[in-house]
């Protein structure tokens, strides 16, 4: 993978509230495994390194299904990315799995 797509992907990611950053640390949460995988080609891509992968929580889709939860956590600390701008422009602090108290 070019470090464009996967600069976009992660852009796409911010976008849909799948990952938020604090500092150089960046958390991604999915129910879909395989996107746990391409997060953490577009870390390598971009020169950073994927640091935990957890099973996190089940989560209920509809009345009678439930997944789970995957939360993946990145280093990435290049200074040539433009990850960061991004995400304080479109982000949010909050992914969309984060529960409503």
């Amino acid at each position: 993978m070019l470090p464009p797509e996967a600069e976009k992907k992660m852009q796409c990611w911010i976008r849909s509230r799948h990952l938020i950053c604090s500092g150089n640390l960046y958390v991604f949460e999915t129910v879909d495994y395989s996107a746990v995988e391409r997060f953490a080609e577009c870390v390598t891509t971009l020169g950073g390194t994927v640091i935990a992968v957890d099973a996190v929580d089940k989560v209920w889709i509809g009345d009678r299904r439930q997944v789970i939860l995957y939360r993946s956590k990145a280093s990435l600390h290049t200074p040539h990315h433009k990850l960061k701008p991004y995400w304080i422009k479109y982000g949010n602090f909050r992914t969309r799995f984060d529960q409503q108290v």
